[in-house]
């Protein structure tokens, strides 16, 4: 029996919640914005190629470069037309893949990424940031240039995912369920960091769950909430970016990843991400980590997939400010890159070494 004490109801729901403002639905933005046939061939070629080097097929190096966060159209666009250029001049030996990441994971607070915030400013504009995000992803795979990204939550891939042909779970990121199951569902290749202690454990059992069906609550291209079913995604594989303990990508590393992904009955071909731990969070030693990693691959080792470089056209990394107007032009706001003309150089010099590989 339920006895009324007279007390007026308090509310419960909402409490820290501004307001909500409604999105446009994917299949809406798709509708705006439609893949076009070029930049679908693109897609469709690279996710093949990327598959066969995995299933070592293909005895080319994965190269997946570019900056670590796209903030502004021109600067991506320029960088992807100089490496578009570049691709076509090593693409016998090396498959060039740009890095354009639009949402960055944030330790305490800070810029959270183009499509978080598009204009720079706070306002958090995301509808206009997914729409500029897609539109970018559009234009790279229309000059034949191949798009990697980091996927940091389960709703932004409906509305750029068919662009993208290859994908990254991050460090922070990996150990979550939300994102294994995600993983479970997208239609590309999926790269999984070691976790933050340096640990391989974590991005084991992250592959091992991506590879096997899920159900989950996520949404549906018309925008409603619905129940996603997957049936697993084949090709998750591993990122060794090295760990609070400092870098693994040093010989024994990789031979210590290869036991433990054979172990599992995993695909044991493995990316070395040149920045973060394994390069002591110094932009400059990305080029120390390349050459050591091109040198074990040129010595025989063919476990190595590829590598990643955080790269943009001017080297190092800028403070966002209050006066977006005020930044220089192609440099990051966010982690410190090489510069384009030594990325170009350790290409080029990979591609060089590679013809005498073993």
């Amino acid at each position: 029996m339920h006895y009324s004490l007279g007390l007026e109801m308090q509310p419960t729901r909402d409490l820290n919640i501004v307001r909500t403002v409604e999105l446009t639905a994917p299949q809406a933005l798709l509708a705006e914005l439609p893949c076009s046939e070029a930049a679908n061939q693109t897609v469709v070629d690279g996710r093949t190629a990327i598959c066969r080097l995995l299933r070592g097929e293909d005895s080319r190096l994965l190269a997946v470069v570019g900056p670590c966060s796209i903030h502004d159209e021109k600067g991506a666009m320029e960088y992807a037309e100089r490496l578009s250029e570049l691709s076509r001049q090593v693409a016998d030996r090396i498959v060039l893949v740009m890095r354009v990441y639009f949402e960055k994971p944030r330790t305490t607070l800070g810029w959270k990424g183009l499509i978080n915030d598009p204009h720079l400013d706070g306002t958090f504009d995301i509808a206009a940031g997914l729409r500029l995000a897609r539109r970018i992803l559009l234009a790279i795979n229309e000059l034949g240039m191949p798009a990697a990204t980091e996927m940091l939550e389960p709703i932004t891939p409906q509305y750029v995912a068919d662009l993208v042909t290859w994908a990254a779970i991050g460090a922070r990121t990996t150990e979550s369920q939300t994102h294994r199951q995600m993983a479970s569902g997208l239609s590309m290749p999926v790269g999984f960091k070691n976790g933050t202690d340096g640990g391989l454990q974590i991005a084991i059992d992250a592959m091992l769950s991506a590879q096997s069906p899920h159900s989950f609550l996520g949404i549906d291209p018309n925008g409603r909430t619905c129940i996603v079913q997957t049936k697993g995604n084949p090709w998750g594989h591993l990122i060794l970016r090295g760990g609070r303990g400092g870098p693994n990508y040093a010989s024994q590393f990789l031979a210590e990843a290869y036991e433990s992904l054979e172990k599992n009955k995993l695909c044991s071909r493995v990316m070395v991400d040149c920045s973060h731990a394994n390069s002591e969070k110094d932009h400059r030693r990305q080029e120390i980590v390349w050459n050591d990693v091109i040198e074990q691959r040129v010595a025989g080792n063919r476990h190595i997939l590829g590598m990643m470089v955080e790269s943009n056209l001017h080297e190092g990394a800028q403070k966002l400010g209050d006066d977006p107007n005020k930044l220089q032009y192609g440099v990051s706001i966010t982690d410190a890159c090489t510069g384009w003309d030594s990325t170009r150089e350790m290409i080029l010099r990979a591609y060089d070494a590679l013809g005498n590989s073993r």
